[in-house]
This record gives C-alpha cells, sequence and structure tokens, in this order.
C-alpha cells in the first residue's frame, strides 16, 4: 500500500508510536474528529477523513499509530512510576501528551482485534470507540473483508459521527 509522505516533525511519534499524519484542512469547524489508524488501515482512515469533511463538514485529523505495543509500555510504565512517586508531580503517559486538550470524537481502528487499540484507550481525552478485526471473516476482496469486519473507510466515519452525536 502507498502510505502518506512522513510529515516533517512526525519523528519522534513515528519512533514514541504515534503521530499525526494529516491533520484536517477545516480547522475552524467546531465538530472534530480524530481517526487514528495502523498499517493498511491508515489508508482507511485517510478515506474516512474526506468522508467527514465533504459530505458532513466535519474536521478530522488523521492519526497514524506506528506502535501500540510501544504506547500501552509508555502508560504503564508512567502510571507505574505515579504508583511509586506519589509525592511528586505526576508525570502523562504519551498518548495523553500527545492529545492533551483534544475534543471530538476519538475511533481507532485497526486490522487486528480491538484489543489493541483498546489497549491504550484510558490515555485518550474521552473515550474513543475502538474497531478492529475480531473473529473470523471471509470475503471475496480486501474492501469486502474490512466492510465485514468494520474497519473500511465508511464504518470509521459512521464511528465517529456515532461519537459525536453522543457528545
Amino acid at each position: 500500500y502507498q502510505m502518506p509522505d512522513m510529515p516533517a516533525d512526525a519523528e519522534e511519534g513515528i519512533l514514541k508510536g504515534m503521530y499525526r499524519v494529516r491533520p484536517s484542512q477545516h480547522q475552524r469547524r467546531r465538530k472534530r474528529a480524530h481517526l487514528f489508524g495502523s498499517g493498511a488501515i491508515l489508508n482507511e482512515a485517510i478515506k474516512a477523513q474526506l468522508i467527514l469533511e465533504e459530505e458532513y463538514g466535519i474536521a478530522a485529523d488523521v492519526w497514524s499509530v506506528t506502535s501500540y505495543k510501544q504506547l500501552h509500555e509508555d502508560g504503564a510504565r508512567v502510571e507505574r512510576w505515579n504508583l511509586l512517586h506519589a509525592d511528586e508531580p505526576p508525570r502523562q503517559a504519551y498518548v495523553a501528551q500527545v492529545l492533551e486538550g483534544a475534543t471530538g470524537a476519538f475511533v481507532m481502528a485497526s486490522d487486528y482485534v480491538k484489543a489493541l487499540p483498546d489497549s491504550i484507550a484510558r490515555w485518550f481525552p474521552s473515550p474513543p470507540v475502538c474497531l478492529g478485526t475480531d473473529g473470523f471473516g471471509r470475503s471475496e476482496s480486501r474492501p469486502a473483508l474490512r466492510s465485514y469486519f468494520g474497519v473500511d473507510a465508511a464504518t470509521i466515519a459512521w464511528a465517529a459521527l456515532a461519537g459525536l452525536s453522543r457528545q
């Protein structure tokens, strides 16, 4: 799959596990979604961004998750440090630092089980919708398989709309 070019300031985020790969072109819009994709599903998140912005007028930032494992380990390390150093100012997980002040709907999509994105959900500003490929599915094509599991662009966009409607 053709992946987007690396943004100029993304190296730290790539190494730490997550970076914003495509900020919304509509920064002034009130309604906002944050779409997180990894691997091949990143392209689906980018397509979902276009659906949200062009069809619904919702600003959407796309984030690339390069390592759920790295992000989870960082968060667990920070929680342990905070537990053992209760008399010092608490530290923040990288996910919480990067998303500090972010509002709107958060949708994480993976072509692996939902438990993977869910492993970092507790460090988000508000509970994200986690999409993944739990179970078994057979299809005649990759797009049909992604639709079956609900990790395609249409489902990612729908999850963002549902998240915004709940707010």
